[in-house]
């Protein structure tokens, strides 16, 4: 006698209930992929430059991290 387990038939119906959301010949663009990865950084970026005093703060963020190491600076 085999057991069945249940957490195969749960799976398979996520994967039926997603593909449900996108119609069967659609398929997302690489371009547009590409660009709402790269939105996503500049956002971070611009977030992570205007909250850097607050991120200081609590500790997340150096606060040398803005300042250039003087061994790279030119003679």
């Amino acid at each position: 006698m085999q057991i069945q387990s249940k957490a195969l038939p749960q799976s398979f119906s996520l994967r039926r209930s997603l593909h449900g959301v996108t119609s069967p010949g659609e398929a997302s663009h690489p371009m547009l992929l590409f660009g709402a990865v790269v939105l996503l950084a500049l956002f971070a970026i611009v977030q992570i430059d205007l909250h850097s005093t607050q991120l200081q703060v609590i500790g997340l963020l150096s606060h040398t991290a803005s300042a250039i190491d003087p061994v790279f600076l030119s003679p």
